[in-house]
């Protein structure tokens, strides 16, 4: 599938943000560990909470979906050995859940996902499956010795110590899920965490499931108390902020827009909130009412300058900050971008690729990228199967001079099921083929 993306003069209108992927997913996985039935309400699902679904009936939950209310009839932590291979399609963060809840299995589990996700750059599971082998998993490890998928994963992890990098979240927000249920007291040391925003959201569902993890301030160690079980949930999935980020910024480069953006809150630990701070210290029009629980009002026409903004907490903010970069005055520069280069892509360089194909200016650092005002034109961009990478192009094409052509477009499913939809409603000159 493709977008056609043209040069838009005017977005005007409300977008109504779809629940968040992040919590969808970690919904799938507390309700497949709890005793009895959990409600999660998902407001426009994303394709990674139908992809979880199915991952978690293989380990005999049952899930019913009633329009955006989802029942998921759990397992009490008694998990039933999958049939068939555990298929995670594009989802980085379903791939190390799924990897970490196989080691409570007391049988061989395959787990694996799309091209992308089995070709990734780097050994990038084995962090993850070290771990779980230091925690008493019989086997974990990848069947072709490169840390990718397929992976192979046997437990039953019995508890301990391990310690992780910190680059990268989705290698201890799976421990800290899966660890409650090990047998003895499990200890996880963390080195240099980035990405907290996304740890301080699992501790909040654990604590919701009335699951007990200690940490210290600074996130740098985790005690989890062995033999404890998950209890049901009740819960209303809120916004996804990094989908919103993509019609804040829209609006906000505009020369003529005004959006009021519904279904986030401020308030929520997501990190990419982050982008109504960065949108004000860049000069932009934009009002946030109650937090933004009662909308976010956004307008264009007002000259944005280039800042510095550290990226520690905001990974998957890259490629859309790249593309306002290219909109503000002076120059950007993005500074902590190096877990950016772990996820779906290297993200850095897939962003810098695609914007320098339509003018852009960038520099790239290693853990710092700068990105110089400059004026876009239309190109064919590749979106890398990477539903970021295609949704920041085409807030690129939506400014640039003439005609672009984004690869993927199907991909924006993953995370924000009705990015089409709501900007084709705003005004947006885009179209969308097969």
């Amino acid at each position: 599938m493709y977008f056609i993306v043209r040069k838009t003069k005017k977005l005007e209108g409300e977008a109504t943000i779809p629940a968040s992927k992040s919590n969808s997913v970690r919904a799938m996985f507390c309700g497949l560990l709890a005793d009895g039935t959990s409600e999660a309400v998902i407001r426009d699902p994303c394709w990674d909470a139908y992809v979880m679904s199915n991952v978690i009936s293989q380990f005999g939950a049952k899930v019913t979906v009633e329009g955006n209310k989802w029942l998921i009839e759990g397992t009490g932590g008694e998990l039933e050995a999958p049939k068939d291979v555990l298929n995670v399609e594009n989802s980085g963060t379903g791939l190390f859940i799924t990897t970490a809840v196989a080691a409570l299995v007391d049988a061989y589990c395959i787990i694996t996902g799309d091209e992308q996700i089995r070709y990734k750059p780097g050994r990038w599971g084995q962090p993850l499956l070290d771990a779980l082998k230091q925690l008493g998993a019989e086997a974990a490890f990848s069947a072709r010795g490169d840390g990718k998928p397929p992976l192979i994963v046997k437990g039953v992890i019995k508890g301990g110590k391990t310690t992780l990098p910190g680059i990268n979240s989705q290698w201890l927000t799976p421990l800290l899920i899966a660890t409650p249920l090990a047998e003895k007291d499990s200890e996880i040391m963390v080195k240099d965490l980035h990405e907290s925003p996304y740890i301080r959201m699992t501790l909040e569902w654990l604590d919701r499931c009335k699951i007990k993890v200690d940490c210290d301030e600074g996130l740098e160690r985790f005690f989890v108390y062995g033999g404890q079980s998950y209890k049901s949930y009740r819960y209303v999935l809120p916004g996804d902020w990094e989908s919103a980020s993509y019609v804040l910024v829209a609006g906000a480069m505009m020369e003529d827009a005004e959006i009021t953006v519904y279904g986030v809150d401020l308030r929520d630990v997501q990190g990419d909130k982050a982008i109504v701070k960065i949108l004000k210290d860049m000069g932009a029009d934009i009002n946030v009412r109650n937090y933004g629980a009662d909308g976010i009002v956004v307008r264009g026409g007002s000259e944005l300058s280039g800042i510095e903004i550290d990226c520690k907490e905001l990974p998957d903010a890259i490629p859309h900050l790249a593309v306002l970069g290219t909109q503000a005055k002076g120059k950007t520069v993005l500074r902590n971008v190096a877990a950016s280069r772990l996820k779906e892509t290297d993200r850095v360089a897939s962003i810098k690729m695609e914007l320098e194909k339509m003018g852009a200016k960038i520099e790239d650092r290693g853990n710092e990228v700068i990105i110089y005002q400059s004026k876009l034109h239309g190109a064919w961009i590749d979106g890398h199967m990477d539903h970021r990478i295609v949704m920041a192009s085409s807030l690129a094409g939506m400014v640039a001079e003439g005609t672009t052509v984004i690869s993927d477009a199907e991909y924006v499913r993953k995370s924000f099921p009705t990015f089409y939809e709501v900007f084709k409603s705003l005004g947006a000159n885009i179209l969308r083929v097969q």
